[in-house]
């Protein structure tokens, strides 16, 4: 197995940490050959405060994953998230210098390099831009431009903007573990990728991410990108007031709220109880399912009703924006037990929840289709995707190359080949050039 074919998928969350290595199988599926994880104790609400131990996280994580699959981990696909998120709107265009040549794949990239260049607020950093739909001279909505005629291209993008201190963190962390950073893919895109279906898409979906740390939202109509947004709490918080309600200690809070947890407190009796072991020599702790579940119920409401808010803005009652496939939950808060009714029942749309399964090969461990891991998995499909899209410009070389030597007929020498700059390498030339710009 060549191992240009293997990518690697690095989820920094904020309660655990994973490495994922994986191929396409000749199907196209998703083959996963080894996971690691670890517990992530540098990252809080999504973004790294403490480096030192979010290396060692990393390095844990990769090394079990290494372990597993047999595999060497070179460079990996890392997702961001936190509260520093921000997306917005923008509308751009390029005049084409040739309105007799048909609109190619290097005018769309013209076009993105353009908004690349945007100013943004001092700290900021554009991560992804997305366009939306195009007008070629004056036909607009236009879904794919490629192949047609026309001098003027425009397009709407979907701006992703993060802080340039948080995705610089990032980058140290991932070469101080001695690896290579590939590519930075916003977490709830990559969550998207490996749950959502094209049809769900295309009807219009909204995936909410519940995290230990934040809460991603990503919203999709026709197939597009519409909305990206990070809430900046997740399972964590609801932990958290378990264990100030109760007067115990975290562990035992988050095994509670895994094993008796539930979102809707209507179906607990008073009588039942569980009893928890006291610290060292105390008394053993009571505490009734009504009480627990009130207490969760009260937090995930909280965070569904941002989410929710998140959706009226973005205009999900017009008709034009209606979204038809409802809500989509995944990640590892989407387990608590009655989540899905009590969704239904604040937002009024359908809900179901999300596993990774969408793509992985037939044979995969069941594990691997936990949401927990769907951000995982969608980095992994990034990172395969990269792949597949630099073989392909590879073969455009060299058979470029082929053409030039049957043409001159006289060896030439032979170029090198492309070397794809990685995230971070094109992330820290475009500070640079924003530092010599500023003096």
């Amino acid at each position: 197995m060549e191992n240009n074919k293997i990518a690697v998928g690095l989820d920094i969350g904020t309660t655990k940490i994973v490495a994922m290595i994986g191929l396409k199988n000749e199907y196209g599926k998703l083959e996963v050959l080894g996971i690691g994880k670890a517990k992530s104790l540098g990252v809080k609400r999504g973004v790294v405060s403490n480096i030192t131990q979010t290396i060692q996280s990393i390095q844990q994580s990769v090394e079990e994953s290494e372990g597993v699959s047999g595999q060497k981990i070179e460079d990996v696909v890392v997702g961001i998230a936190g509260q520093h998120i921000r997306s917005l709107h923008h509308s751009d265009y390029i005049t084409r210098s040739n309105a007799d040549e048909v609109i190619d794949e290097n005018d769309i990239e013209n076009l993105v390099n353009q908004v690349h260049k945007l100013v943004m607020l001092p700290g900021e950093k554009i991560i992804h831009v997305l366009p939306q739909d195009f007008k070629v001279d004056s036909q607009s909505e236009i879904k794919e431009p490629i192949g047609m005629y026309g001098g003027r291209l425009e397009a709407n993008f979907h701006v992703v903007v993060g802080q340039v201190s948080s995705i610089r963190n990032i980058g140290r962390c991932v070469k101080s573990a001695g690896l290579d950073l590939s590519d930075i893919t916003l977490e709830p895109l990559a969550s998207a990728s490996a749950v959502l279906s094209q049809e769900e898409k295309e009807a219009g979906v909204a995936l909410i991410d519940i995290g230990g740390g934040t809460t991603d939202l990503a919203i999709f109509k026709d197939g597009v990108i519409r909305h990206t947004a990070v809430i900046p709490f997740g399972g964590n918080v609801i932990t958290e007031d378990i264990k100030e309600g109760c007067s115990i200690i975290e562990k035992q809070a988050e095994l509670l709220k895994i094993k008796f947890g539930s979102a809707w407190p209507g179906e607990n009796k008073e009588t039942e109880i569980v009893s928890i072991p006291g610290l060292r020599g105390r008394e053993p702790k009571e505490i009734t399912l009504k009480n627990l579940s009130k207490i969760i119920h009260a937090r995930v409401q909280e965070i569904i009703e941002h989410v929710y808010l998140e959706i009226k803005n973005y205009g999900h009652e017009t008709q034009k924006r209606k979204l038809i496939a409802g809500i989509v939950l995944t990640g590892g808060g989407s387990q608590l037990k009655h989540l899905r009714q009590l969704v239904e029942y604040i937002t009024g749309m359908d809900a179901r929840i999300g596993y990774p399964n969408e793509h992985l090969a037939g044979n995969s461990d069941d594990d691997l289709s936990s949401p927990s891991y769907a951000t995982a998995v969608g980095l992994l499909m990034k990172g395969l995707e990269n792949h597949s899209k630099e073989e392909k410009e590879q073969e455009e070389v060299n058979a470029s190359e082929e053409n030039n030597n049957e043409l001159t007929g006289q060896e030439l020498e032979v170029k090198p080949k492309i070397k794809k700059k990685s995230f971070f390498d094109k992330f820290t030339d475009g500070l640079k050039e924003f530092l010599d710009n500023a003096e």
